[in-house]
């Protein structure tokens, strides 16, 4: 996890030896740079929890957390359902304190858990992105993708502890729809913002309605948010490369194959 200068780290890649002796690799946050680029290059990546922040609090996090991880790493029942977790936090209490180390912050109920802005009808695509502000760090770069990956996507955008501002948020997806990107994407997931107010989630979400639809006439682009993933916990975990399935009128979210596969 982390490291706010992990771009730096991707000159120094021996990529043909990672493509050639693929691993397993999973994190969130700025893992994003490699994780994203990794995928490019036909690696399928893992963005979910780290051993310190997600799995080190297992034992404070609701039950149907350890269900996921097991059902995702040792079944292999897919399609896999993926289903929003009753109760959520903002994050860990304070690491320096050690009699509460491991513990987390309060925890609120999920509602009815994520929902979809938009959409039409459903959608297939391959999962990619990560952080949204760690992806600005890789635009203008080698590392940032080519016009030609943008189709049949599905986007996943979260934000990060440093909590953007829902117009700075407008600010990064008004690049993408400059880019041509949601002309070609299959649907867009963002994950549930850190620290955000219920006004800050619905100043975001109309502004990820009139950027998407209202400035680039993408109305018919499937939209979900609130997913858990990304800097809140529990987390689900979406492989970058694995296909998923957006299904509006059910709101429901699919990962249609095992992303295990040889």
């Amino acid at each position: 996890m982390g490291g706010y200068e992990s771009i730096r780290i991707l000159p120094y890649l021996d990529t043909e030896i990672i493509t050639n002796n693929p691993k397993f690799i999973m994190g969130f946050s700025d893992a994003t740079t490699f994780l994203s680029y990794l995928n490019q290059l036909g690696m399928i990546t893992f963005y979910g929890p780290s051993i310190l922040a997600g799995i080190a609090q297992l034992q404070h996090l609701p039950e149907a957390y350890s269900e996921h991880l097991r059902d995702f790493f040792f079944s292999d029942h897919f399609p896999y359902h993926y289903a929003p977790y009753r109760e959520w936090t903002n994050g860990y209490k304070d690491w320096g304190n050690l009699d509460t180390l491991g513990e987390c912050r309060e925890f609120y109920p999920n509602g009815d858990g994520w929902r979809f802005l938009q959409g039409s009808s459903v959608q297939q695509g391959e999962v990619w992105g990560g952080c949204i502000e760690v992806l600005e760090f890789m635009k203008s770069t080698t590392y940032w993708p080519d016009p030609s990956i943008w189709d049949n996507k599905i986007l996943c955008f979260e934000t990060s502890e440093e909590k953007p501002s829902p117009m700075h948020v407008g600010y990064m997806l008004r690049n993408y729809g400059m880019q041509g990107v949601y002309e070609k994407v299959k649907g867009i997931i963002f994950g549930r913002a850190k620290d955000y107010s219920e006004e800050e989630n619905k100043q975001l979400y109309d502004i990820i309605v009139n950027i998407v639809e209202g400035e680039f006439g993408a109305g018919d682009l499937p939209i979900v948010v609130n997913f858990d993933f990304g800097h809140t916990d529990p987390k689900l975990i979406l492989p970058l490369g694995g296909r998923v399935e957006l299904r509006p009128h059910t709101n429901e979210v699919v990962l249609l194959e095992n992303p295990f596969r040889d």
